[in-house]
């Protein structure tokens, strides 16, 4: 059974899935071995992706300069190779089947168990932990922040193309990990109690041999007493990253100090897996239910609405202007520049548009 390592603050880690590619073709190359010598870069699933780890912060403004930070370190070993670094929910053009894995048994595990669907995860993310206080707090504020799905997918949303094609969803991504038979949408646990007993009927019938593999869109991280948020694609530009960081950091924050003054909001599972679908699908033109009633809004204004309820605790963390960035972002979303430039000449201009 997972401990919770309580977090008395709410602090900020983030690790950011970043790839190499060849700036002549775009394809997708290995990352030089070198890199991860660096502090804070570590390997992935395949061997052409780096994630970028941040320490301990306090505001989005501190974890974004870590990771500025750590890719300014990457960066000059990676052109020294003649390659880019590239970012992005999904590669537009590459192939599945002509990536390499990297040897961790952990990822050799995953493959063995999921075959096909998991050959397939050509895909990259960004993970936002939050620190919690204590663990019979977490899965009420884990299930607020599925109710607002869409708010924290749709800013994130960079990966419409696939194998060649527009897929017209503006977050493929999220389509595809949700295949995996321990990703997607967490069950609505109603107690951290709950929550343990899952963890030990999962471990128990061989679903999975460490709590780590449990790869749900929301999850506690009880090694770092943290809620891990797992939804945003992989964002382009710091832009995103500022944006996506600061809003989901203050989202967790908003909806724990709520929770002193009773209950958190939640909508029905159907819900939040129509919700979902329709993030993924239609990015920040989606039209969400908002409510146990099924009134909708559109994404956009409720987004925009978040930012102005949000914007008091940006100042408390000294956040405010990377959470103005997100009304930067639903200007257009990463999905749209990517589809526009796709349409206007094809997938190697929106691959180079995504080099950091």
């Amino acid at each position: 059974m997972e401990e919770f390592n309580r977090s008395p603050h709410h602090t900020l880690g983030v690790e950011w899935e970043v790839a190499c590619v060849d700036p002549e073709s775009g394809d997708l190359v290995r990352s030089p071995e070198e890199c991860f010598g660096i502090d804070g870069v570590v390997p992935e699933l395949l061997t052409n992706t780096l994630e970028l780890v941040t320490g301990v912060h306090t505001s989005s403004p501190d974890a974004v300069r870590d990771l500025q930070e750590k890719l300014e370190h990457v960066r000059p070993i990676v052109e020294k190779h003649g390659k880019k670094l590239w970012a992005s929910g999904t590669h537009p053009t590459a192939h599945w089947q002509d990536q390499e894995l990297s040897h961790k048994s952990h990822y050799s595990e995953i493959i063995e168990r999921t075959q096909f669907w998991g050959m397939q995860m050509l895909i990259w993310g960004l993970h936002v932990h939050v620190g919690i206080r204590h663990e019979d707090r977490v899965w009420p504020i884990i299930n607020a922040l599925m109710a607002h799905y869409p708010q924290l997918l749709t800013l994130a949303c960079s990966s419409p193309g696939w194998d060649g094609m527009d897929t017209g969803y503006a977050s493929t991504r999220t389509m595809l990990y949700q295949q995996l038979p321990t990703a997607g949408m967490p069950y609505q646990f109603q107690s951290w109690e709950e929550w343990s007993n899952f963890q030990i009927d999962q471990q128990r019938s061989g679903v999975v041999s460490h709590i780590g593999y449990m790869h749900f869109d929301i999850r506690p991280s009880g090694k770092w007493g943290t809620i891990e948020v797992r939804i945003a694609d992989s964002p382009t530009n710091f832009t995103e990253l500022r944006a996506i960081v600061a809003f989901t950091h203050m989202m967790v924050v908003y909806f724990d100090r709520m929770l002193d003054d009773g209950p958190l909001p939640i909508l029905q599972p159907w819900h939040v897996s129509e919700n979902k679908w329709r993030a993924a699908r239609y990015g920040l033109d989606a039209e969400i239910i908002i409510d146990r009633d099924t009134n909708e809004a559109w994404v956009r204004d409720e987004l925009a609405l978040w930012v102005e309820r949000l914007t008091p605790l940006a100042r408390e963390f000294g956040c405010e202007e990377d959470l103005r960035q997100v009304l930067t972002v639903i200007e257009q979303g990463a999905y749209e520049r990517q589809r526009a430039l796709y349409k206007a000449g094809g997938w190697m201009d929106a691959i180079r548009d995504s080099y950091l």
